[in-house]
């Protein structure tokens, strides 16, 4: 098992470093080009993930007005890449990003309702489909849209730093608390939602949590922007790297318990060893838009 998911996560790894490369150098003026279809490709695979967990149920939202909405979402979110509001490292208004996000969810929640108006025949599931249309979109697309946010929101210069080290410290986390729960794991987190989260595990994917975000701020980015480039205080590397951490392990419970309710070993199988998309994005869906706080409000970054 092992085996296998580190072989998974290198070819996950390798295309997605070339695309980050890719988005550094080549990117015409709309930082986060490269990155779009990536964003636009993992929400298809993830909301089809969540639509064949909640089957294994008999619940059935209307898969086109799901699909669509959270589509129309991350599209929303992209609006600042196509316009290049990142151009020439310009710092994008925070709250400017995510304005089209925010209307955008409001037509996916009036599209949950026309696809069940147009399948109706008789009371009984209307109400709870169009919920877990809504739900699937805010669930998917709204993070996905943070993680977007996060590469526009100070341009080209620290943009790309800025979604790299969500997914570094997050991830970080995530293989940090899997390294000293296996190690050291005695008390159990969750016996009946996760059994095989540990407290001791939950602690040391904290630990790492930090760690990491002190190495890449201390050490990443200035290898990448230069000895004088803006460092955060040590209490903001921790409030970082524990903040991501503590979301990344809600995502991962978050997935856990949806998977626990639909009785669903894993969100999909074709990833030997990791599971689907889900499985993967799970971390990230919730570190992504505690991340984008950070960086809003300065806590990291260039202020």
């Amino acid at each position: 098992m092992l085996r296998w998911r580190l072989l998974v996560a290198a070819t996950i790894i390798a295309p997605l470093a070339g695309l980050l490369v890719a988005d550094s150098r080549w990117h015409g003026g709309r930082p986060g080009i490269w990155l779009a279809p990536l964003a636009v490709l993992l929400a298809v695979a993830a909301v089809g993930e969540v639509l064949a967990l909640l089957r294994h149920k008999g619940l059935r939202p209307a898969a086109w007005s799901t699909y669509a909405g959270t589509l129309l979402v991350v599209a929303a979110g992209l609006v600042p890449v196509v316009q290049g509001a990142g151009e020439a490292g310009s710092r994008a208004d925070a709250t400017s990003l995510l304005a089209w996000p925010l209307a955008a969810v409001a037509l996916a929640a009036v599209l949950a309702f026309a696809g069940e108006m147009i399948r109706y025949r008789a009371p009984g599931a209307a109400v709870v489909h169009v919920a877990l249309a809504v739900f699937t979109v805010v669930y998917i697309g709204v993070p996905l849209t943070f993680l977007v946010a996060l590469r526009v929101w100070h341009g080209n210069r620290w943009g790309l730093l800025a979604l790299v080290s969500a997914i570094f410290v997050t991830k970080m986390a995530d293989t940090g608390a899997y390294a000293c729960g296996r190690l050291f794991g005695r008390h159990k987190m969750t016996p009946v939602l996760s059994p095989k989260k540990t407290i001791e595990g939950g602690l040391g994917g904290l630990v790492t949590a930090w760690l990491s975000a002190c190495l890449f701020f201390y050490w990443v980015v200035p290898q990448v922007q230069g000895a004088d480039a803006a460092r955060p205080t040590w209490w903001g590397c921790l409030v970082y790297g524990v903040g991501l951490g503590v979301a990344g392990a809600l995502g991962d419970l978050s997935e856990s318990l949806l998977k626990r309710d639909m009785e669903c070993k894993d969100s999909s199988a074709w990833l030997p060893g990791l599971g689907g998309v889900l499985d993967v994005l799970d971390s990230l869906l919730v570190a992504g838009p505690v991340a984008y706080l950070c960086w809003a409000a300065g806590v990291v970054g260039p202020g």
